[in-house]
C-alpha cells in the first residue's frame, strides 16, 4: 500500500467485523456502496478495498459528486472534446479514465443528476461512453465504489436514482459502523489523535484525560463520528496547558460570554421550543415521545453530556437515565445530524 495510506484504527466488534467484510469485499471486481453517516470514514473504507482488491497497482480516483455544479459533473467523469462547451479549449480526460484498470470512488453518490446517472449505467453494462461533445466511444475497465448517507432505495422510488442503476452499482452493500457503536474504539482513537497533536505541537509528553473527560466521551453520541472526535480531542489538547485534559469543548460555536452564536450574532431558531411537539396532529404517544426525547437532548447538553449529570437534572436515577436512552436511541441520533 502507499505510503499515503491510512490504516484504520479500533478494536471493537463492530469495527473488526467491518474491516473485515471489506477484506472479503475487496477481492471480488464488482460495484460496492458503501453507506454511512457524515464522519465515519467511508473514503479510508473505499481506499481499503481498493488496494486489497487485484486492482491495487492501479489508480485510485475519488470524486466528491456533492462538490460540483450538475452542468460540470458530466464533464468531470467523462471528460470533454475541445469546443464542446463556452472555455473548452481543449480536449480533457475525465475521472472514468483516469481510473481505467483502476478504482473510481462516488463520494456522495445519491447526489448524481439522473441525466449523469444514464451514461454512469451505460459504462458499468457496457465498459464504454461518449465524452461530452463528441460521439465516439471510450473503452475503460473501471471499478466503481459509491458512498451515501442517503436512503437510495426510496430515491429510486421516488424516480431521483436509477433503478437499474442502483441494482447495478449494489453488487453488495457494506454499513460503516457510526462512532455510537464502536464504543471500545472511542478511548483508543482519542489517544491516538491526542498523541499525534502533542508531537505536532512539541510536547515531549503524552496528553491523558481525566475520569470526567472520559465519561463525556464514552457518554456522548457523536453525530459527526470519528471526524468530530478528531476535532474535539485536537482542540482540548492546544488549548490545555499541561498533559492532563481536563476539560473539553464539543461546540465551539458557543461564545464564552453567553447569549447568541458565534461572533454574538443572534441568529433565529426556527424550530419549537425545547421538548415541545413539532407536530400538532401528533397523537398523545408522540407527544409524549417528543418532550422526552426534546427534555434529554437539552439535559445532555446542559451536562455537557455527562450522563449521570443529566440524569439527575431530569430527577431520574442512572440507570433510568440509559433506559430511556436505548429506547429513544434512534430519535437522539436523528437530532444531531
Amino acid at each position: 500500500m502507499p505510503e499515503s495510506y491510512t490504516e484504520p484504527l479500533g478494536q471493537s466488534n463492530a469495527f473488526l467485523d467491518f474491516q473485515e467484510t471489506l477484506s472479503r469485499a475487496a477481492k471480488v471486481d464488482r460495484p460496492i456502496l458503501l453507506i454511512g453517516e457524515r464522519g465515519t470514514g467511508k473514503e479510508l473504507a473505499a481506499a481499503k478495498l481498493h488496494y486489497l482488491s487485484q486492482r491495487w497497482q492501479g489508480p485510485l480516483v475519488a470524486l466528491n459528486c456533492a462538490a460540483l455544479a450538475p452542468t460540470l459533473l458530466e464533464s468531470e467523469l467523462f471528460g470533454h472534446e475541445e469546443g464542446a462547451f463556452t472555455g473548452a479549449h481543449q480536449r480533457r480526460t475525465g475521472r472514468f479514465e483516469a481510473a481505467t484498470d483502476g478504482t473510481l470512488f462516488l463520494d456522495e453518490i445519491a447526489q448524481i443528476p439522473t441525466e449523469v446517472q444514464e451514461k454512469i449505467l451505460r459504462v458499468v453494462e457496457y465498459g464504454s461512453f461518449e465524452r461530452v461533445g463528441s460521439s465516439r466511444p471510450v473503452q475503460v475497465d473501471t471499478r466503481i465504489i459509491g458512498a451515501t448517507n442517503a436512503d437510495l432505495p426510496s430515491l429510486a422510488r421516488q424516480g431521483r436514482f436509477k433503478r437499474d442503476l442502483l441494482d447495478r452499482l449494489s453488487f453488495d452493500v457494506l454499513f460503516v459502523p457510526p462512532l455510537r457503536a464502536r464504543g471500545e474504539d472511542i478511548l483508543l482513537l482519542a489517544n491516538h489523535f491526542a498523541a499525534r497533536m502533542a508531537h505536532e505541537l512539541g510536547w515531549e509528553s503524552l496528553p491523558r484525560f481525566s475520569l470526567r473527560v472520559v465519561a463525556q466521551m464514552e457518554g456522548y453520541p457523536w453525530p459527526g463520528n470519528v471526524r468530530e472526535l478528531r476535532n474535539v480531542v485536537e482542540r482540548a489538547v492546544y488549548r490545555s496547558d499541561a498533559p492532563s485534559i481536563d476539560e473539553l469543548v464539543f461546540d465551539p460555536f458557543v461564545p464564552p460570554f453567553g447569549g447568541g452564536t458565534s461572533a454574538g450574532i443572534e441568529t433565529p431558531d426556527p424550530s419549537p421550543p425545547a421538548g415541545a411537539p413539532d407536530r400538532p396532529d401528533a397523537s398523545l404517544e408522540d407527544a409524549v415521545r417528543d418532550l422526552e426525547v426534546g427534555m434529554i437532548r437539552e439535559s445532555l447538553a446542559e451536562a455537557r453530556y455527562n450522563q449521570r449529570l443529566a440524569a439527575t437534572a431530569l430527577g431520574l436515577t442512572y440507570h433510568q437515565f440509559r433506559g430511556r436512552l436505548r429506547k429513544y436511541r434512534e430519535e437522539l441520533a436523528a437530532g444531531e445530524d
